[in-house]
């Protein structure tokens, strides 16, 4: 496991580089024609016809995601020092050292403060991040610090449980194997109940002890 501490001086809105600029399905087609027949294939023989043109797509898609969406909060006055767990979010991206797909199992923990943050841009924003090149601890800090800007403050806990094929299918072939990173701000990395009720509700939805 992997355990990061926020730092109360973090600039928690700092900007997330930008993608790269709009993809070019037909030169990536080409390219992955080219890929084929360097690979001993015949990208004319029948099963291939049109596979080019769908990994391009398919690139194109992936690498295209929406925005993160501007987060809508909604005022709960009466709400203080509770813990809000949102978890089952299961969403894919692409190791950027060797372009193998790894399945992200997120959850993400805050506490309000007189607001709560709508529900469905937790899933928005996590699929946002997955959508480029990545790798699991840099994903796991952006997705902390994005949902500390929405919220205004630190008391931010991430935690995301990874299944990396670059390490089930290559390698050492380890199947079973799992990455887990933790990034925690403010009260969650001062307040060791605070801590534990989260990583106890996590555990709890990733079905381990």
């Amino acid at each position: 496991m992997t355990i990061s501490v926020v730092s109360p001086a973090a600039d928690v809105t700092a900007a997330v580089p930008e993608l790269a600029a709009a993809i070019d399905p037909g030169r990536v087609a080409d390219l992955i024609t080219q890929l084929l027949v360097e690979l001993g294939e015949d990208p004319a023989r029948e099963g291939l016809l049109g596979t080019p043109e769908r990994v391009a797509a398919w690139w194109s898609d992936f690498l295209s995601p929406d925005g993160a969406a501007t987060a809508t909060c909604f005022t709960e006055s009466q709400l203080s020092g509770q813990l809000v767990v949102v978890g089952g979010m299961s969403v894919w991206s692409l190791c950027e050292h060797h372009m193998l797909p790894m399945n992200l199992q997120v959850t993400a923990g805050y506490v309000p403060d007189g607001e709560v943050v709508g529900l469905s841009k937790f899933g928005r924003a996590a699929q946002h991040f997955t959508g480029r090149l990545q790798v699991q601890e840099r994903f796991t800090r952006q997705f902390a610090e994005h949902l500390a800007g929405i919220i205004g403050r630190e008391d931010v806990a991430v935690a995301v449980r990874g299944l990396h094929l670059c390490m089930s299918m290559r390698g050492v072939r380890m199947e079973e194997a799992r990455t887990t990173t933790l990034q925690a701000g403010g009260r969650f990395g001062t307040d060791p109940i605070l801590s534990q009720q989260f990583l106890t509700v996590t555990a709890g939805l990733w079905g381990t002890p």
